[in-house]
């Protein structure tokens, strides 16, 4: 066995890296575990008082079980985790719609999935939580339109590739106004405290492949 003196050789040494990889990839992982908890206690917290009330700090510090300096190593004031919690839930509306886009062959048909997709938000079970996110953040308006990324361009990507293959001219522009329109309606029903019907969405379907195929669509 060799033994190298000098705290220079030891510094560089594999064993050295791999031990000092090892212990941030462990504190990562702590940190990404700490963050979940407090944007899913957020969120629980939020639903709870409803829009009659915004929950402390604290109360949402108690609930994920952590302490105040857990919360503040990871997000400068409420309106940060707000954010963080908005930005969350778009990912999770645009994977869960996402993949029931991907259970349909045509795209008109996942052009129908991505409206009750976005429309599925106002229903009963996550118009709660949905509401009171949004108010917490300063209102509807400006929680679809504040998160990055914002609300409107992560779902409008899900229609650029169905509105290309059935003729839009503007793929992109079309499916940031198919976007930004539905969610406005999804907007109006969460605050009239409505829930979408089968006709709303037929209705939105028939007008998105109007303004795609400029045409009456097919039955």
């Amino acid at each position: 066995m060799v033994t190298v003196t000098g705290s220079s050789a030891v510094e560089g040494s594999g064993v050295a890296r791999r031990i000092a990889s090892r212990a941030v990839a462990n504190r990562e992982a702590m940190y990404a575990s700490e963050v979940g908890r407090l944007i899913d206690a957020g969120r629980a917290v939020m639903a709870t008082t409803g829009t009659s009330g915004k929950p402390r700090v604290a109360d949402i510090v108690s609930a994920a079980g952590l302490s105040n300096d857990a919360f503040y190593r990871h997000f400068r004031s409420k309106d940060e985790l707000v954010a963080a919690i908005l930005e969350d839930g778009t990912d999770r509306l645009h994977d869960y719609i996402a993949h029931q886009m991907g259970k349909e062959a045509t795209p008109r048909d996942r052009v129908v999935r991505w409206v009750h997709g976005v429309l599925s938000q106002a229903e009963a079970e996550s118009a709660r939580t949905t509401r009171a996110v949004l108010w917490n953040a300063g209102g509807a308006g400006a929680g679809i339109t504040s998160s990055p990324p914002a609300v409107g361009a992560r779902l409008a990507e899900l229609l650029h590739q169905p509105f290309a293959e059935l003729g839009s001219a503007e793929p992109f522009l079309e499916a940031q106004l198919a976007a930004h329109s539905t969610l406005g309606i999804l907007t109006d029903h969460l605050w009239r405290q409505v829930q979408p019907t089968s006709e709303d969405a037929e209705r939105i379907v028939a007008a998105l492949l109007r303004m795609v195929t400029g045409a009456a669509p097919k039955a």
